[in-house]
């Protein structure tokens, strides 16, 4: 059976002492921890073989094998992609609005991978299992704008330690409802799934730390643009974090409110630009989407509301 490798050097100064099997799941995402065991796993922590028990820290070096399996899970299809950029390594899109990121329950088909893993597969020599659609972070299905995803392993794990390191900028368009008190902001909380509903998270005093800054952009009656940098990658972050501040997205509809004017309004929430450093590359490039027809339209009309009261 072919096998896959890599070497991973550990240099995430936040990092805590983990287990190595966590570390290569939870941190690398490389293998889920049922993969782990499935696909053989095998480890060397500074050149010396370990158990998967064993823990890891900052300064390791982490040499990994595994046995390499094609992605049956998902299906390639032939959709039409905005592409901002791509190499062979990895690919930059700006992801249209409803589509999701990921095969799931309910979504096997019509995904980003699935595109993607169809892309791949028509431009690669290679054979289909040294090809990976690999998602390094995700959007929301509602949510449009620019995402990169990897074409190898090593590309993903160099792309996810940046993620994990909160080296990568990102920045988000967001309409809103009502007017911030301060023009700008860090909202600092921590965030935990909802015990009520699984789906959905809450601001609690248990959870993961979560920071987002925000800044006023434009304001209205009682609308604003505004422009949003996560400083931590949590699920729902940013529509979380702009209910809690009184503020929430427009069309959002989990932690959004309903709108009279705006009753048929999908999520407002756009990723803007992302800046990281690509493989092989030592400075930053930024990867920049257009504003969408859909926030156009929603100005216009607050523009409009605005002039007459």
């Amino acid at each position: 059976m072919p096998f896959h490798s890599c070497i991973v050097d550990i240099n995430t100064q936040s990092l805590q002492t983990l287990r190595l099997d966590r570390y290569v799941s939870e941190v690398l995402s490389i293998l889920s921890r049922s993969q782990i065991k499935a696909r053989s796993l095998a480890a060397k922590v500074n050149g010396k073989d370990v158990k998967l028990s064993r823990n890891v820290k900052q300064g390791d070096r982490l040499e990994l094998q595994w046995d390499e399996n094609p992605p049956i899970d998902i299906i390639a299809q032939d959709i039409p992609l905005e592409i901002i950029y791509e190499d062979e390594k990895c690919v930059v899109v700006n992801k249209e609005q409803g589509m999701v990121v990921h095969p799931g329950a309910g979504n096997r088909l019509g995904t980003l991978a699935n595109a993607l893993y169809f892309r791949r597969l028509a431009k690669a020599c290679a054979e289909p299992q040294n090809l990976r659609p690999g998602i390094v972070h995700r959007l929301d299905k509602e949510t449009s704008g620019i995402i990169i995803c990897a074409y190898n392993d090593e590309t993903h794990v160099f792309l996810a330690d940046q993620f994990k390191a909160r080296k990568v900028i990102k920045n988000y368009f967001a309409i809103v409802q009502g007017t911030p008190k301060e023009q700008k902001g860090r909202i600092e909380t921590f965030i935990a799934r909802d015990k009520k509903d699984r789906k959905q998270f809450v601001v609690c005093a248990q959870g993961k730390s979560a920071v987002t800054s925000y800044k006023v952009i434009k304001s209205w009656n009682n609308y604003s643009l505004v422009l949003l940098r996560p400083r931590t990658g949590r699920t729902h972050q940013l529509r979380v974090h702009m209910r809690h501040l009184g503020n929430p997205i427009l069309g959002d509809p989990v932690y959004g409110n309903s709108d009279r004017h705006f009753s048929q309004v999908s999520l407002m929430l756009h990723s803007k630009n992302l800046t990281i450093t690509l493989p092989g590359e030592s400075e930053k490039k930024t990867f920049s989407s257009p504003m969408p027809e859909r926030f156009k339209v929603i100005i216009k009309k607050l523009d409009r509301m605005n002039i007459h009261g």
